[in-house]
C-alpha cells in the first residue's frame, strides 16, 4: 500500500525561535515530514503564549495548533544531539542564530542540506542583526503607511500577519530546493527577510506604481495612507465587507445600495479617486442603505449580484459561519479543549490526516534519528534552479494564482501564463490610472511583479479552437493551475477529468475562492474578502475606529500555500506516476494564517481585538510623532531588557525600577502612560535621530517609511531585492524580486512580465507545431491576438 504521506520520508530539524521558523514547520509536517522540534530544557517560549499575555500554565492553543504530531528533542548550544540532528536532516530550520549554529556555516558544513533561515531583514546587509520585530518590520518595509485615514496615524496589520506569510515563504522555498537537493546533491542556504516579506505582500508595489508615473515629487503634506471605499461598512447589527475590483462589481453594488442613479452620466463614483477625494458624501450615500439592513441579508443580496461579499468575523463569528462548517474546515484539538483550521488543500479529495497530539518537553530526547534518503554527490558546477525542467500552464488571473506560477517561474519552471484578448488578464486593469497611454495594459504594477519570467499566450478558451490549443499545452505540462471560480473552469470543460484524461501525469492546482463545494462554492472572492471573514481585519486598526482590511498578503498568502500544495502533489506524481487534484481554497489559506482568534475563543473565550499599533507580544509599542509632520517612529519593546533600554533613551530610567513595569502584562496595563513619556520625547527629536538613539541603546525602531519610496532602502538595495528590468512597453524600472535569497541565485527576475499575447507564435506555432498561416487564421478569428477586444 502507497503512504499517502507525501513528505513522510523528508526529517525536517528546527532550531528556530520564531513564529515564522515554527509555521514553515507546521506545513511540513501536515505534508507528513518528520518534524524535530530542538527546545531548551524549559520549554519553547511559544508553549506558554497566549494573546492575553498572561502566561499559561500548560501548552497554549497556539503551541498544540502549531506543534501537532511533531518530536520535541530538549537540548542547548553545544549539545552534541543537536549536531546529530542536523547532520541527518533534509531541511534545519533556524532565527538567523541560534544552538544549531550560524545558517552559512551549517549549510557550508552540511553539503546536500536545505538550511532555511528567517530573521527580520536577512542574514547580510547593513540592517542584519538590528534590534527589530514584526512591527518595526512593517514600519520599515513601507507596509505601514500604505494605511489608514488622515485624521487618525496609518496602523500596522494586526495578527503578525508578515511573520505567518514569512513563514509560508520559509516552506515553499526550501521544499523546492529540497526536490532539487535529492535530484542533484546540491543543497542551499534559503535566507528569508521579513522585511522583504512585509514589502512584496502590503504596500501594493506603490513604489513601482510611482515609477511607472515617472516619480513626481513626493509631497510631505499628502500621506500615502488611505482605505479602500467601498469596504468595510456598517448595518444594522454588524459589519458587512466588500471590494469592487472590477467595473461590473461596482455597478453591480450601486444597484445593491438602490443607487442606479450613480450609473447615469459619467458615473463619476466608479472612479475610485473620486470616491476617496469626496469619501463623507459617499460614505454617507452607502451606510444610508446598510444600516437599514442585518448583515445576513445584505450577504444574500450581495452575492446574488456576484459582488465579492462577507460578513466581517471575529473568533466566535467564523465559527459559526455555515460554509466552513459543512466543509468540516474546523476540527478539534486532539485533547478536545479547542478547535482549529485544518491543512488547508486537499489532494484527490481526500481528508487531511487528523491531527495528532503536541508533544511534551524532551519527549523524544534520545531517541533513535530518522535518516534521509541517499542522494548524489553535490555538482562541481553551478546548481540548475530548483524547479529547472517544470513545465507549468498557468490560467490564473488577478494576484494570487499569478503570484503562485511566478514562484515557479521564478525558481526556474517554464511557466506559459494564459489569457484572452475577449478577457485579459484582471490585473492588468490596475493599469487604469494609466489609461492615457498607448497600451495602458500593461502598465499595471501588479501584474509586472507576478508574472516576471512567464511567457503569454492568448486563447479563447471557451471556443473548441482556443480549448484544443489548452489541452495541447497540457499534454505537456507537469502543473495547470487556475484560480476561477468553480463554475467557470467547468463551463469551459478544463475541469480534473478532462485535464487528467489529457495528461494523466499532470498535477492540476484549483485556488477558488472558497472550495470546490460548500453553500459558497461559486462566490467570487479576493484577498479583501479573505481578510474580511477571516478575522484579520476585526484585528486590524485603531479601537475607536472601525475595522479595517490589511490590503493584500491574502492574495500573496493563497499563492503561497498553493504553491506549497502543489510541491507536495508533485511528490505524490513523482512517486506514483500518476497526477492528481489539488484544491487549495484562499479561505482556508487566510484562516491557517488567522488562526489566532479562534484558538483563543474556542480555547479561552478570549475575542481577539484590533488594538491599532499596539501589540500583545511588546509593550511598549506604538507610532510615535517626530518633528516633522507625517514623519512616524515606529517602536516595540519585546523584552525586558529593551524596555529597561528604553527608559534610559528617554530620560526616564526609573521607569525600569517601578514594580508595575517588570513585565510585559504590567505595561500593557500602564500603555497610555508610557505612550505619554514616549511621545513626549519623540516629538522633539527627528526622525533618523531618534531611531539611531534607540538602536544603539538595542531598542527595535524605525521609522515608517514611505510605501511609494523604497526602492533605494539601504538594505534592500544591499540584499538585491529590488532589480532593474527592462521592459518593452513600460522601459526599466525597479521591481521587487523575491522576498528571500537563495544560495547561488544572483536574480530572480531573468525575463519581464510579459506583453499580451507576446509569446504566442513562440508557444503556438514553435512547441505546438501550427503554421504561420494558422496562426493568422486564429488572430483574424479573434482566438488569439496581442490587443484587447474593442482597446
Amino acid at each position: 500500500m502507497v503512504d499517502r504521506a507525501e513528505l513522510h520520508d523528508v526529517v525536517v530539524v528546527d532550531v528556530s525561535t520564531d513564529l515564522a521558523g515554527a509555521y514553515c514547520a507546521k506545513l511540513f509536517n501536515d505534508a507528513g515530514a518528520v518534524v524535530i522540534r530542538v527546545e531548551p530544557p524549559d520549554g519553547d517560549r511559544w508553549r506558554r503564549w497566549q494573546w492575553s499575555g498572561e502566561p499559561t500554565d500548560g501548552d497554549g492553543p497556539l503551541f498544540r495548533y502549531l506543534r501537532h504530531g511533531q518530536r520535541s528533542v530538549a537540548a542547548v548550544a553545544g549539545d552534541a544531539a543537536i549536531d546529530e540532528l542536523c547532520t541527518a536532516a533534509d531541511v534545519v530550520l533556524t532565527s538567523g542564530t541560534g544552538p544549531g549554529g550560524a545558517p552559512a556555516a551549517l549549510a557550508e558544513r552540511l553539503p546536500g542540506t536545505v538550511v532555511v533561515s528567517v530573521t527580520p531583514y536577512g542574514l547580510e546587509g547593513p540592517y542584519a542583526g538590528r534590534p527589530a520585530t514584526e512591527f518595526t518590520v512593517q514600519a520599515d518595509s513601507g507596509a505601514v503607511t500604505i494605511r489608514g485615514i488622515r485624521e487618525l496615524p496609518p496602523f500596522q496589520m494586526g495578527g503578525r500577519i508578515v511573520e505567518w506569510v514569512a513563514g509560508a515563504y520559509a516552506a515553499v522555498a526550501g521544499l523546492a530546493a529540497l526536490r532539487r537537493a535529492r535530484a542533484t546533491g546540491a543543497g542551499a542556504l534559503v535566507d528569508v527577510s521579513l522585511c522583504e516579506v512585509a514589502n512584496i505582500t502590503a504596500t501594493n508595489f506603490s513604489d513601482l506604481f510611482q515609477s511607472l508615473a515617472g516619480r513626481p515629487p513626493l509631497d510631505p503634506e499628502k500621506p500615502p495612507r488611505s482605505v479602500e471605499i467601498p469596504s468595510i461598512e456598517p448595518t444594522l447589527d454588524g459589519w458587512v465587507g466588500f471590494n469592487t475590483n472590477t467595473r461590473d462589481q461596482w455597478e453591480s453594488f450601486c444597484v445593491l445600495i438602490e443607487r442606479p442613479d450613480l450609473l447615469e452620466g459619467d458615473a463619476e463614483f466608479a472612479s475610485l479617486a473620486t470616491r476617496v477625494a469626496r469619501a463623507d458624501e459617499w460614505n454617507a450615500m452607502v451606510r444610508e442603505w446598510t444600516t437599514k439592513h442585518p448583515t445576513a441579508e445584505i450577504v444574500e443580496q450581495a452575492a446574488l449580484l456576484r459582488i465579492p461579499v462577507a460578513p466581517v468575523s471575529d473568533g466566535r463569528m467564523v465559527l459559526e459561519l455555515d460554509h466552513p462548517r459543512e466543509r468540516g474546515v474546523f476540527v478539534p484539538d486532539p485533547t478536545g479543549t479547542f478547535e482549529m483550521p485544518r491543512r488547508p488543500y486537499r489532494l484527490d479529495g481526500e481528508p487531511p490526516p487528523p491531527p495528532r497530539p503536541a508533544p511534551s518537553v524532551g519527549q523524544h530526547t534520545g531517541e533513535a534519528v530518522p535518516s534521509r534518503r541517499a542522494r548524489p554527490e553535490p555538482p562541481s558546477g553551478p546548481a540548475p534552479l530548483p524547479l529547472a525542467g517544470v513545465t507549468v500552464v498557468d490560467l490564473t488571473a488577478w494576484w494570487a494564482g499569478p503570484s503562485a506560477a511566478g514562484l515557479f517561474a521564478a525558481l526556474g519552471a517554464e511557466v506559459v501564463h494564459v489569457e484572452s484578448v475577449r478577457r485579459i488578464d484582471g490585473m492588468r486593469t490596475a493599469g487604469g490610472m494609466f489609461y492615457g497611454r498607448p497600451q495602458w495594459w500593461e502598465y499595471s504594477a501588479f501584474f509586472l511583479q507576478a508574472n516576471t519570467n512567464k511567457r503569454d499566450v492568448t486563447l479563447t478558451l471557451d471556443s473548441p479552437e482556443g480549448r484544443a490549443l489548452a489541452l495541447e499545452l497540457v499534454g505537456r505540462a507537469d502543473i495547470v493551475i487556475e484560480n476561477f471560480t468553480p463554475r467557470v473552469i467547468e463551463a469551459f470543460d478544463l475541469d480534473w477529468p478532462v485535464i487528467h484524461a489529457a495528461n494523466p501525469r499532470a498535477v492540476m492546482v484549483r485556488m477558488p475562492a472558497f472550495g470546490l463545494d460548500g453553500p459558497w462554492r461559486d462566490r467570487p472572492g479576493f484577498a479583501q474578502t479573505m481578510e474580511q471573514i477571516t478575522g484579520l481585519a476585526w484585528m486590524t486598526g485603531h479601537p475607536e475606529d472601525q475595522p479595517r482590511i490589511q490590503r493584500g498578503p491574502c492574495d500573496p498568502n493563497g499563492g503561497l500555500h498553493a504553491a506549497f500544495a502543489a510541491l507536495v502533489a508533485l511528490e505524490r506524481r513523482d512517486r506514483t506516476g500518476v497526477g492528481c487534484l489539488v484544491e487549495a481554497p484562499m479561505f482556508e489559506a487566510a484562516l491557517n494564517v488567522a488562526a489566532e482568534p479562534v484558538l483563543e475563543w474556542s480555547a479561552h473565550g478570549l475575542l481577539v481585538e484590533r488594538e491599532g499599533n499596539r501589540s500583545p507580544a511588546a509593550a511598549p509599542q506604538n507610532l510615535y510623532a517626530t518633528d516633522a509632520p507625517e514623519r512616524w517612529l515606529a517602536l516595540s519593546c519585546a523584552t525586558d531588557e529593551q524596555f529597561r533600554a528604553l527608559a534610559g533613551v528617554i530620560g526616564h530610567p526609573k521607569l525600569a525600577d517601578e514594580p508595575a513595569l517588570a513585565d510585559l502584562p504590567g505595561r500593557r496595563r500602564h500603555h497610555d502612560r508610557l505612550d505619554a513619556l514616549i511621545g513626549e520625547w519623540a516629538a522633539a527629536r527627528p526622525l533618523d535621530g531618534a531611531v539611531a538613539e534607540l538602536l544603539a541603546a538595542g531598542v527595535p525602531a524605525a521609522p515608517a517609511t514611505d510605501c511609494r519610496r523604497t526602492f533605494d532602502h539601504p538594505q534592500m538595495s544591499a540584499r538585491g531585492y529590488y532589480e532593474q528590468v527592462d521592459h518593452p512597453v513600460v522601459g526599466t524600472h525597479a521591481t521587487p524580486g523575491l522576498p528571500f535569497r537563495l544560495s547561488g541565485v544572483e536574480r530572480w527576475i531573468r525575463r519581464p512580465a510579459p506583453t499580451l499575447g507576446q509569446h504566442n507564435a513562440e508557444v503556438l506555432g514553435g512547441w505546438l507545431g501550427r503554421t504561420d498561416d494558422e496562426l493568422a487564421a486564429l488572430e483574424a478569428a479573434g482566438h488569439i491576438g496581442t490587443w484587447p477586444a474593442g482597446a
